[in-house]
């Protein structure tokens, strides 16, 4: 992702938001009000360094996205813990659901992890209320810390931690 498809960005992530507005930080409303600038920062950012993200595209165009995942190095980081890294932004359209293209980027936000990004673990918080999301983390690997930390747009409810040890030997999925 550069700076140039922040358009593309942009569509995907109003989807996401009207979508499952309880799976991500921020609301539908807020993302709406953004400028062409900030869009393009947010764009920008998708390959800063400490960071991977990757996208899925419908059809041959760029013009949008049917899924995403990014890993961003987590700062700062814990002592007496391997370099954590954060995956946030996970979205697949609801017309790819099922089809394996959530194991794919998952898979390769693991090896990016892993590898590029030289994390020994790999955390994600997921809203209380996503049962398929939490399903999806648990096939993957991903174990449940025992945290809970109060959900930014609602207080009263919770995201559960979830982590998964990562080596550059171990598989991806």
């Amino acid at each position: 992702m550069a700076e140039g498809e922040w358009a593309a960005l942009r569509t995907v992530r109003l989807e996401m938001l009207a979508d499952t507005p309880t799976a991500y930080v921020e609301s539908l409303a807020s993302a709406q009000a953004q400028t062409e600038g900030q869009w393009r920062s947010r764009a920008a950012a998708m390959t800063a360094p400490g960071s991977a993200t990757f996208v899925a595209e419908r059809g041959s165009t760029a013009d949008s996205f049917c899924g995403l995942m990014r890993v961003v190095v987590k700062h700062p980081q814990q002592p007496n813990r391997p370099r954590q890294a954060m995956l946030i932004s996970v979205y697949v359209a609801s017309p790819y659901r099922g089809s394996g293209l959530a194991d794919e980027l998952l898979g390769k936000s693991v090896e990016a992890a892993a590898g590029e990004l030289g994390a020994g673990l790999l955390q994600l918080g997921v809203h209380e209320d996503n049962a398929r999301a939490l399903a999806f983390y648990e096939r993957h690997g991903f174990r449940d810390t025992g945290r809970r930390e109060a959900y930014a747009l609602d207080p009263g409810k919770k995201e559960i931690i979830m982590e998964r040890e990562l080596s550059p030997e171990a598989p991806a999925t």
